[in-house]
């Protein structure tokens, strides 16, 4: 079955916290729960924002995994990490059927904080945010990036922008958690000291580099990560956007980070190393030297594809996060001949040519596989 095809099946099939056998293929969807929990910055205060911690859906969710079918236990195992302000995996569910399907390797969709199921239905539904739609319009005027989808996630960051670093952290402190879990043996799909890699899409890859960068009980030593759309320096990211944020919060988050961020912090956060790998991939000049020398260490462990029409996380911003032959040899800049974006990088719909989509999925996913395979 083609891309297309695959998108509309699954997102009829799927059902979060339901296990199930996807029809027409030889994947099970298994679905397990997890506990987050508030990450101690130093050693008087937690990482919190007034009712955040009171956000139930963020601290205990479900997961799925895409199981290849009659595996009981694997070796081996590919972590999906998602883009910013995604409030469903519908986007992502063929590309864990094809990535389980060519590799025969399972993969876990895993949510970032206050994302996907990590956050309450309420900041996803039209009539709940009506109010707050037309209160930030009154405030910031005629906004033509505002909208229903983007709403919450604008509000949330204008507010505190600290909270950007501050799932971030909690993400980070989950990933190495549940990565602990499977290599110690005690997940029950993964054996002892499996292989797990990384396929890692937009602000996931952002993500993803910080982890590794910060490599905590040294999980990630042998691990891969293959980026698409994504890992960029900070500063290179144009996030305003009707499916992101608006004007008026990327603004605030730019401006929080390029030069406040350090200078407010020294007191309320632990200047560790999940600190400074974050920092250092805020803007080009930050710690330049020692993170593209990590990322030239990295070597044949790091792959991306980068599309040209991406306004969001331009291929220029992956030349200055990992230094411009580091980029030049692992990272591939593409482009298709239909209206993508990228927050719809394979479009599915009447006006678009499902054939050219299937095209270009299979190219960036064929290659994906054969790196992380």
């Amino acid at each position: 079955m083609t891309y297309t095809q695959r998108h509309l099946e699954l997102n009829n099939q799927f059902q979060l916290g339901v296990d199930t056998h996807i029809a027409n293929s030889s994947i099970d969807i298994r679905s397990l729960s997890f506990s987050s929990s508030l990450l101690l910055v130093n050693d008087k205060s937690q990482i919190e924002i007034a009712d955040d911690s009171k956000i139930g859906e963020n601290f205990s969710f479900e997961y799925p995994i895409f199981m290849p079918s009659g595996v009981t236990r694997s070796d081996k195992a590919i972590f999906l990490l998602h883009g910013l302000n995604e409030r469903n995996w519908s986007k992502y569910l063929s590309w864990a059927e094809y990535l389980c399907e060519k590799t025969g390797k399972p993969i876990i969709l895993f949510p970032i904080a206050f994302h996907v199921n990590r956050s309450p239905l309420s900041w996803t539904n039209p009539r709940n945010l009506k109010y707050l739609l037309d209160m930030r319009r009154q405030r910031n005027g005629d906004d033509r990036s505002l909208s229903f989808a983007n709403v919450t996630f604008s509000e949330r960051i204008s507010e505190h922008p600290d909270r950007f670093y501050k799932s971030g952290r909690q993400s980070l402190n989950d990933l190495s958690k549940l990565t602990a879990d499977i290599k110690n043996g005690s997940h029950p799909f993964f054996v002892e000291n499996t292989q797990i890699d990384i396929f890692a899409y937009s602000i996931g890859a952002f993500l993803a580099e910080i982890t590794m960068m910060t490599n905590p009980q040294n999980l990630f030593t042998d691990s891969k990560l293959f980026m698409l759309c994504g890992g960029g320096i900070f500063s290179s990211m144009q996030g305003e956007s009707r499916y992101i944020m608006d004007k008026n919060a990327y603004e605030r988050l730019f401006n929080y980070y390029q030069y406040q961020f350090v200078e407010e912090t020294k007191s309320t956060f632990l200047h560790d190393k999940a600190f400074e790998s974050f920092n250092s991939m805020i803007s080009i000049e930050r710690n330049q030297k020692e993170r593209e020398s990590f990322f030239n260490r990295m070597g044949n462990r790091i792959k991306g594809i980068s599309l040209m029409r991406d306004k969001v996380m331009p291929y220029f911003g992956m030349t200055e996060a990992l230094g411009k032959s580091c980029a030049n040899e692992r990272i591939s800049l593409l482009d298709f001949p239909f209206d993508y974006s990228h927050e719809n990088p394979f479009p599915v719909g009447k006006l678009i040519d499902s054939k050219e989509v299937d095209l270009a999925f299979n190219q960036i996913f064929e290659e994906a596989v054969e790196f992380l395979a």
